[in-house]
């Protein structure tokens, strides 16, 4: 058990100061909330804000580190959160000066190529005027990057991108985002830009348990619950879900919970004998989600057979 004398020690630690007076604390202790799971992603982005802080404590005490690069790939299946550790990210940057204000700008392949001749150029240099001082974050980045077609412009872009990457990395922090193995292709097609990510950071998918997670957070911010048959219903339909095709994490989680909300909403209008009390409002029965499509269909086994209940 440490003595009085040891907290004193600990509390005077001047990294420890350092962390507390520039407000990323908080930050990080927000990621932990809005986002289940994760441990690798938080750990990393734990571990880019303490390198900025210590190269802001040596840049103090006359000690030359260099400028830091700062450019990111986030990589991963969809709704695993990259959007959200992309605006978190933008704050901690922000509150250690390495942005000027911190905000987010969030663009794909659209925003930046235009369709003619002439027209990419004007649009990407306007996202960059828009980011400038903050984050830009390009999902799908990989879009960018067609070149089974001669007439595509995205190349454009890309060109675009790079120069401001190494002449405005003081003012401009750019992270790519999408599918991890696309993503490596296009770096492999795109060696400049991949020589200026300082920081890959994979994205794992969700489990089963953090997804429900998940869903428990998603209803309490929607003022819904599950009761306790309910509950039991939403594991099995993750279970079906992440098996098919096109599953998206957070999103698909997301999406399941509106499509429960219609059908309960639907069930109270139906009911002659139901109540508009706070228990039937909130309340989202095994009904209500028995009633997905997925639940509907025979599960699929371990070699694609069907399982039939």
């Amino acid at each position: 058990m440490p003595t009085h004398d040891s907290a004193i020690v600990t509390s005077a630690n001047p990294f420890a100061v350092a962390l507390a007076s520039s407000g990323i604390t908080e930050l990080l202790a927000q990621l932990d909330r809005e986002l289940i799971g994760l441990a690798p992603v938080k750990q990393r982005i734990r571990d880019i804000a303490a390198l900025l802080l210590v190269d802001k404590l040596r840049a103090e005490r006359g000690f030359s580190a260099g400028a830091p690069s700062l450019h990111m790939c986030f990589s991963g299946n969809p709704g695993t959160g990259k959007t959200t550790v992309a605006l978190r990210m933008a704050g901690i940057l922000h509150r250690l000066g390495y942005v000027r204000k911190g905000h987010l700008v969030a663009v794909t392949r659209d925003d930046l190529v235009g369709q003619y001749i002439g027209h990419t150029a004007p649009k990407t240099k306007e996202v960059l005027k828009k980011a400038m001082g903050g984050v830009l974050f390009i999902d799908e980045a990989y879009y960018l990057y067609r070149p089974e077609n001669e007439r595509d412009y995205g190349q454009e872009a890309i060109e675009i991108l790079l120069q401001v990457m190494e002449n405005n990395r003081d003012d401009l922090v750019v992270i790519l985002a999408g599918y991890k193995g696309r993503m490596d292709r296009f770096f492999e097609s795109n060696p400049g830009l991949s020589s200026r990510i300082a920081h890959h950071i994979d994205f794992p998918d969700y489990q089963t348990d953090e997804l429900s997670q998940i869903a428990s957070l998603m209803l309490q911010t929607m003022q819904y619950r599950f009761d306790d048959e309910a509950c039991a219903v939403f594991v099995q339909y993750l279970e079906r879900r992440m098996a098919q095709p096109n599953f998206a994490n957070a999103r698909s989680v997301r999406n399941a919970l509106d499509r429960a909300r219609l059908r309960h909403a639907s069930r109270l209008l139906n009911d002659p004998a139901a109540k508009a009390d706070e228990r039937s409002l909130t309340t989202i029965t095994a009904p209500d989600l028995l009633a997905s499509r997925v639940l509907a269909l025979p599960a699929l086994g371990e070699h694609g057979e069907c399982i039939h209940f």
